[in-house]
């Protein structure tokens, strides 16, 4: 049995072993699986509760708050402030973006616009969305 069709195999059986109530059915799904495949029980176990994950989750921790349409917003007024760094780029945002709305240079919504008065200049330099046309530093020797 090659890898694809114990694959194919493997997700089968695991819908009828989370399915079963009992101890002895998972028994017996285990015990068929690893007679036909020749693997070993355990490896099968860890293989089957693996196969859970596989699913694209996101890991624990904070909501995303800081989505595309900030990252966006975020790159054109760090271009209509001349390219500063994320701790001088910070105190501008809390009290220029509302001026630059009125001016029309900028079109947001207002939940971005607060999304980015709330912003600290930590996220804003991890956002990476202004190190993109930085260019490297280079030491020179004397």
């Amino acid at each position: 049995m090659d890898m694809h069709s114990r694959t194919q195999y493997l997700k089968r059986m695991q819908q009828r072993y989370f399915q079963c109530q009992s101890k002895k059915e998972k028994t017996s799904i285990l015990g068929e699986y690893c007679k036909n495949t020749h693997q070993n029980r355990k490896y099968v176990m860890r293989k089957i509760k693996s196969f859970i994950s596989l699913a694209s989750r996101r890991r624990g921790g904070k909501e995303v708050i800081h989505d595309g349409y900030v990252k966006v917003a975020l790159a054109k007024l760090w271009d209509i402030f001349d390219e500063p760094c994320g701790q001088r780029l910070a105190p501008l945002l809390k009290t220029e973006v509302e001026c630059i709305r009125q001016l029309e240079e900028i079109f947001i919504s207002n939940g971005v616009a607060e999304k980015l008065k709330r912003i600290s200049p930590r996220t804003i330099e991890r956002l990476d969305t202004l190190n993109t046309s930085r260019k490297p530093r280079r030491l020179t020797a004397w």
